[in-house]
């Protein structure tokens, strides 16, 4: 009775259920990319969503373009060279100069100081809307979603009401009935984009969970005992967040374009708090008068490169993010 020779257990599982009994196996060439000292480490989640976000040169842009409108946010009291609210009626509608880089207003008051104190109340605005648009909006969807039936009919039937709305007047109905005379700051403002922004967060939400809540991972947590609440945030959320996450970053451009479209409009702020939608609505009360155009033109511009930016970022993190890339 011929023996079977002795097998190299260190081989592949494959070569050896591949493998003719009673001939010899050559030795496998050892990968140099697999030598303990070149083993190549394995990536976290977060580094690899990080390493194919890097990919993308658009979206380090605009994340560089996001880290710099937010240093220039803290750091606006430092670098600013005037009070923004402090007034010269003496020198007013002065084009750019040496003393003051964009000009002056109609109320004398130096507008390269009110475009660095717009920019904090704008990423104020715009990620306190974010924020409190998606604990609104992922609770919604995500209680909507996984229960169901009676559940899901009556959240989103209030979720169309509000949808219903149009946006720009919504929001003025809401500010004038929370701040009729204006003289509460800017929390009205981000009040009322809250109460109109969670909407699309919860149907996103809704979708991603609906396609989840079947899932083997999720009977599997059922068949344990888990309970719902558990399933719902250890399991179905971190799944399902994906896209919610990059159309919050969107938001966030959306938010800063709103409150100046309110302010342009006349609702929101003070006429005395340094806003681009304000600022703008000056501009455009001179329009057509020689050497006013600044007055429009440079807080037009922050609102683009503000609202790019956070575009970009949004663009990665939905390239990033996606499964299909992995």
């Amino acid at each position: 009775m011929t023996e079977t020779p002795d097998r190299d257990l260190r081989l592949p599982a494959e070569t050896l259920m591949t493998e003719p009994i009673g001939e010899d196996v050559l030795p496998v060439e050892e990968d140099s990319a697999a030598r303990p000292g070149k083993r190549r480490r394995n990536r976290g989640q977060l580094e690899d969503i990080w390493h194919r976000y890097k990919k993308n040169k658009l979206a380090m842009v605009g994340l560089i373009m996001v880290g710099l409108l937010i240093l220039i946010a803290v750091l606006a009291p430092l670098i600013s060279p005037y009070d923004p609210t402090q007034q010269n009626l003496l020198n007013t509608i002065e084009p750019p100069t040496a003393d003051h880089w964009f000009g002056t207003d109609t109320l004398g008051r130096d507008v390269f100081s009110m475009m660095l104190y717009g920019l904090r109340l704008a990423l104020l605005v715009g990620v306190g809307t974010m924020l409190g648009s998606l604990v609104i909006g992922v609770t919604v969807g995500a209680v909507a979603g996984y229960f169901g039936r009676g559940w899901d009919s009556l959240l989103m039937r209030v979720t169309d009401i509000f949808l219903a709305f149009p946006y720009l007047i919504g929001a003025i109905v809401i500010v004038r009935s929370i701040d009729p005379g204006q003289t509460e700051g800017a929390w009205p403002v981000a009040v009322a984009l809250i109460i109109l922004g969670w909407t699309t967060t919860a149907r996103l939400m809704r979708g991603q969970v609906l396609s989840l809540r079947e899932s083997e991972y999720v009977e599997a947590a059922r068949s344990i005992g888990a309970s719902p609440r558990r399933i719902v945030i250890r399991h179905v959320l971190p799944n399902a967040i994906a896209p919610v996450l990059v159309y919050a970053f969107t938001s966030i451009g959306v938010a800063v374009v709103a409150m100046a479209s309110l302010s342009f409009l006349g609702v929101g702020v003070g006429i005395e708090t340094p806003e681009w939608g304000q600022m703008i609505s000056q501009g455009f009360k001179n329009f057509g008068v020689p050497n006013t155009s600044y007055l429009w033109i440079f807080p037009s511009i922050a609102i683009i490169i503000t609202t790019l930016a956070f575009a970009f970022v949004s663009d990665g993190l939905r390239d990033s993010l996606d499964p299909k890339l992995r």
